[in-house]
């Protein structure tokens, strides 16, 4: 049996474009990517925190330092430039995994500019140091 778990996410990013005629994925700059330990080409959940909507799709790396966010494709019809997403990245772990994973988010402020990183320890809530 395997267990799908949060693994990381980007925090209400803003989007910055969106192009409706390309062939569909969500571009991201690769140093929130590589900050959240997303991967390029990683199926993603992407949740509109403006009108509720939530696909899924994969991201493609943009220029580090650009803070683009762009829904291409399809999605660009479900997230507007400006909306707020948060993307999350998921993965499937055995149950002993499970209790030794931590998960990373990424927070950032009006600009797509990282404002802080956190680790979300399962151990440490089961263990009940930090509250869940």
């Amino acid at each position: 049996m395997t267990l799908t778990m949060f693994r990381a996410k980007l925090h209400r990013v803003r989007v910055t474009q969106a192009e409706l005629y390309y062939e569909g994925s969500i571009t991201v700059d690769q140093e929130l990517l590589d900050l959240s330990g997303i991967l390029p080409y990683e199926k993603v959940a992407v949740v509109n925190v403006n009108n509720g909507s939530r696909l899924e799709t994969y991201t493609i790396p943009a220029p580090p330092g650009s803070r683009t966010i762009c829904m291409n494709g399809p999605a660009a019809r479900l997230a507007a430039k400006g909306d707020e997403v948060i993307i999350i990245s998921y993965a499937d772990m055995t149950p002993e995994e499970a209790r030794r994973h931590t998960a990373r988010v990424v927070l950032v402020d009006g600009e797509n500019n990282p404002v802080d990183v956190r680790e979300l320890s399962v151990a440490e809530v089961l263990a009940g140091t930090i509250p869940a």
